[in-house]
């Protein structure tokens, strides 16, 4: 028997697996804190440099503010937050002093709690951003195994990167991050013995998503050989391509003999406000998923998934998410199979969008692949197909971006901006563009409760507030009636 807990990916991970990291605000995130608390979780993956630039650019909220107001409700549960390499917001490589100033904020404003991912499994980044984090007041320093399918990241690979992570003082534990869901049983039952037998004084947790449906009865392989902390999303952010959902979760663990260190009643709660809000908001559910063996080549974690879904129907493109993914599975192949997560999938699939939409395979290449191709990511597990680097490099956009001098160090970044702005704020306009940051600073402190009973009445007053042509609007239903007047101009 395994006495399990359970880390919480609602907010950040499920929020971006299932509603591509624009379904939830401040308000809907604390309305829930107190309850989260109760619960009991290990620790709650609550944000990332991109869910934090998703707060300014969709919401006009300030991400530093939802820290310390998160913290401030939740205060018996570590608050974690996601890095992958020297990258803050943008998609920029920041100066290492830049990043130090990134963690001595987020600790200072309630982050505790934090993950080391290096989408090259660059150990010298890893160990570096380790040691700043921890020397910057980082309490939990969480060592990533990102996993994936080829011949180089077999279980040796794997068992190898704990052991050197094992052998520094900053990390303090390690886990398996399967983004795109590709952990087979049977592989589990090679690769977690092989980890534990290399990782030393270092505990070791699994994430892992449910894309092709493997990760539900993954984990009680994991349980069953005893890893002790798993990842899951609660409700409707729960499954889908999200991590499996909490309470099934517990239910299966409980079946098999295993204990878990939760509070039932909090997270029924909570389960059911999430529920409640994603009806309110027309939200998808997670849900169940078919095995898709298509996965176990394009290997696109669930975040990515649904953001490009999201962008090819905002230009009305949809239609065309079939061919993208098989596109994806090809430019993967062309650049040398990188690992695909954070940045990685973004990059791939924004190329194969522009493959498949343009007409012309590589006729548009994002300025990141091409960045990716001169090797500014670290160095893939195979080299870049010869004819595609040609074409890539060829263009005078690739001239200007070689060229490109280093990230600026912090003093000289600062001199571009007020010297009267907070370090909070100064950090925010060095990785976001102007006028998003001046809508934010504009919009005030954000609002403190979210109800999702009052959400459809909300968004009929906010219809009818932008209908000048209706001047009287009535709603007329069994014991309701609403009639709202336009008030004429003095």
């Amino acid at each position: 028997m395994t006495r399990v807990r359970l880390v919480d990916v609602s907010i950040r991970d499920g929020n971006q697996s299932t509603w591509g990291a624009t379904g939830l605000n401040t308000p809907q995130c604390l309305q829930i804190a107190p309850v989260m608390n109760r619960v009991g979780f290990h620790a709650i993956d609550f944000t990332a440099s991109t869910h934090m630039g998703v707060a300014v650019k969709y919401y006009q909220e300030d991400p530093w503010e939802r820290i310390r107001l998160m913290r401030r409700l939740v205060p018996d549960a570590p608050l974690q937050f996601i890095g992958t390499g020297f990258r803050f917001i943008s998609w920029e490589t920041l100066a290492p002093d830049v990043m130090r100033l990134v963690y001595r904020c987020l600790v200072r404003n309630g982050m505790s709690r934090f993950i080391v991912l290096d989408p090259m499994h660059d150990l010298d980044a890893m160990l570096e951003t380790a040691k700043i984090i921890r020397e910057e007041g980082g309490a939990h320093v969480v060592g990533a195994l990102t996993y994936t399918l080829s011949d180089a990241h077999d279980d040796a690979f794997y068992a190898d990167l704990s052991a050197k992570l094992a052998a520094s003082p900053d990390f303090t534990r390690i886990y398996i991050k399967d983004p795109a869901g590709l952990l087979t049983a049977d592989r589990a039952k090679t690769l977690i013995p092989a980890i534990q037998a290399a990782k030393g004084r270092l505990p070791l947790e699994l994430h892992s998503h449910c894309t092709i449906g493997l990760a539900p009865y993954v984990y009680t392989v994991a349980a069953d050989l005893g890893i002790d902390v798993l990842h899951v999303g609660v409700g409707p952010l729960g499954g889908g391509t999200s991590l499996p959902g909490a309470l099934q979760t517990v239910e299966n663990l409980r079946e098999l003999g295993h204990e878990v260190d939760v509070d039932d009643d909090a997270l029924t709660r909570m389960n059911d406000y999430l529920c409640a809000l994603a009806r309110a908001e027309g939200l998808p559910f997670g849900g169940p998923r078919d095995f898709d063996a298509r996965f176990f080549h394009h290997q696109v974690a669930g975040g990515v998934m649904t953001t490009t879904k999201r962008q090819l129907e905002e230009v009305k493109l949809g239609h065309l998410m079939p061919r993208v993914m098989e596109e994806v599975d090809r430019v993967r192949a062309e650049l040398g199979y990188p690992i695909m997560v954070t940045p990685f999938p973004q990059i791939v699939c924004t190329q194969a969008m522009f493959n498949v939409t343009s007409g012309e395979r590589y006729a548009q290449t994002p300025d990141q692949v091409i960045r990716y191709v001169l090797g500014r990511f670290g160095r893939p597990a195979r080299p870049v197909d010869p004819e595609v680097m040609d074409r890539i490099l060829s263009r005078p956009r690739a001239r200007e971006i070689a060229a490109e001098p280093p990230p600026p160090p912090l003093a000289e970044l600062r001199r571009r901006f007020s010297p009267n702005l907070s370090d909070e704020e100064f950090l925010l306009r060095a990785t976001l563009p102007g006028d998003q940051v001046d809508a934010m600073v504009a919009a005030g402190p954000a609002r403190r409760r979210y109800n999702p009973d009052a959400a459809p009445i909300l968004k009929l007053l906010r219809a009818c507030a932008a209908r000048p042509d209706a001047p009287e609007i009535a709603v007329d239903k069994p014991g309701f009636r609403l009639e709202l007047s336009r008030a004429a101009p003095l």
